[in-house]
């Protein structure tokens, strides 16, 4: 089981964003292979309970449940005043809250792009922010921020600010990782590309995706056992799987204009609007 350097009696606790399904839970399953407790947030509480008896059963350990909305600009410091409140610290952070907002950016209100770039931009950076503190304090910290390929591509039209989020969360782990490697806090994004998990029947490109041939998709647990190895080695950026690394340098080679027709071409196959 691991311990803190400082108090070999304590169980270290991840707070994973996200965490009611996908990747999510699945990096809680991983952590809690790994004997580490967790502290589990996302809008709906009934998969988290049933999350939370699984990781019980199956590996011990404890997780806390906060069932709350991260759109919610107040939400970060309603999550970590309750943390404090069951005097629980953080050692390691997992930010993997996320949906993919379709259609063009003059489609939809501007109040739906502000709740998007809450939850997807504003919010992990001041989860960061808010836990950072006590873990340079411990010497020891891990942090994943769960990007995209789509980050590593071009822009696309349609889900106009997915691809410009996630590629600001590869710029900032990368930042972030330099910042923090003095303090033994490890900082990483985590880049998957199609990944078996509900993220498409939310965003409702499920049908489209679905045409996807087999070897573009990975399975979450997968996605999340060599995403949390890559931040336990201290990587500031992964990609996990071989069709995934291949198509982001296939991306940096090519000339802008030839991978910006690319990805015209063949987003329309996968995004909606």
């Amino acid at each position: 089981m691991t311990r803190s350097t400082s108090n070999p009696t304590k169980t270290r606790t991840c707070l994973i964003t996200g965490a009611s399904a996908g990747i999510g839970a699945a990096i809680a399953r991983e952590y809690a292979a790994r004997g580490w407790d967790l502290a589990l947030t996302a809008r709906r509480e009934e998969p988290m309970v049933e999350l939370a008896v699984e990781l019980k059963r199956d590996f011990g350990a404890t997780s806390h449940i906060f069932a709350l909305d991260l759109f919610d600009p107040a939400g970060t410091q309603d999550l970590m005043a309750r943390i404090a409140k069951k005097k629980l610290r953080i050692d390691g952070l997992v930010n993997n809250a996320g949906y993919g907002h379709p259609g063009s950016y003059m489609e939809s209100p501007w109040d739906d792009h502000a709740n998007f770039l809450q939850l997807m931009l504003r919010a992990p950076c001041e989860l960061a922010h808010a836990v950072l503190p006590s873990m340079k304090a411990e010497g020891y910290g891990r942090i994943i921020n769960v990007a995209s390929l789509a980050g590593h591509m071009p822009g696309s039209r349609g889900h106009t600010l997915y691809a410009a989020v996630k590629s600001f969360l590869v710029k900032f782990s990368q930042s972030l990782n330099l910042e923090m490697k003095p303090y033994g806090v490890n900082v990483s994004a985590l880049c998957p590309g199609f990944t078996y998990s509900e993220f498409h029947d939310v965003n409702g490109t499920r049908n489209a995706v679905s045409k996807m041939p087999d070897f573009m998709w990975m399975e979450a647990d997968e996605c999340a056992a060599q995403g949390v190895e890559a931040c336990e080695l201290n990587r500031p950026v992964f990609i996990p799987g071989r069709v995934n690394k291949s198509l982001a340098l296939t991306a940096r080679l090519l000339p802008e204009r030839i991978a910006m027709g690319l990805m015209a071409r063949n987003a329309e196959k996968f995004r909606k609007g």
